[in-house]
């Protein structure tokens, strides 16, 4: 089984910050419950205009289907220009680097 690593962004006109965190709370409840998420890190670029996330998933076939569900999710919010990469987390530098990786024998 192969983390995956997930990096979603998009052009957005805010909430940024705090008001970012109280508007979308009730969907990082949400999110906490997606099957194979291990973890997401909220991402957001008030210059640029830009928000998204970065996630690591159990797995490639866990994280593909997240990302038809969240281009789903976002586009009905009325976001486009919608960009999601996919990449497969190299453990053994990621550990020498301190990267944070859960500790299970499965993904050792």
């Amino acid at each position: 089984m192969a983390l995956t690593l997930l990096q979603f962004d998009f052009p957005v006109a805010g909430p940024w910050g705090n008001e970012m965190a109280i508007a979308y709370t009730e969907l990082a409840y949400q999110l906490a419950q997606t099957p194979g998420l291990i973890w997401k890190i909220w991402t957001e670029n008030p210059d640029t205009q830009e928000a998204g996330g970065i996630y690591l998933f159990e797995d490639e076939t866990l994280a593909e289907r997240y990302v038809q569900e969240h281009t789903a999710r976002l586009q009905a919010f009325g976001i486009n220009h919608i960009r999601a990469k996919q990449f497969t987390v190299n453990q053994p530098l990621t550990k020498i680097t301190r990267g944070y990786l859960p500790v299970t024998a499965a993904w050792e």
